[in-house]
């Protein structure tokens, strides 16, 4: 998923650079929601582990 994340912001960056300012706008924004899902589903599994292991 974070590399799903990184993909969007390149296109993002990339989009920004040729002008394209909607399509770069979106793309940040799912870049945005994609990494912080990614965060939640990391601290879950960090969670999960340090339970599994008490």
């Amino acid at each position: 998923m974070l590399q799903w994340a990184l993909i969007f912001l390149v296109v993002a960056i990339i989009a920004g650079v040729l002008g394209f300012g909607g399509i770069a706008g979106a793309s940040a924004g799912i870049a945005q929601i994609l990494f912080f899902v990614f965060l939640a589903f990391l601290a879950i599994s960090l969670i999960g582990h340090l339970f599994r292991r008490a």
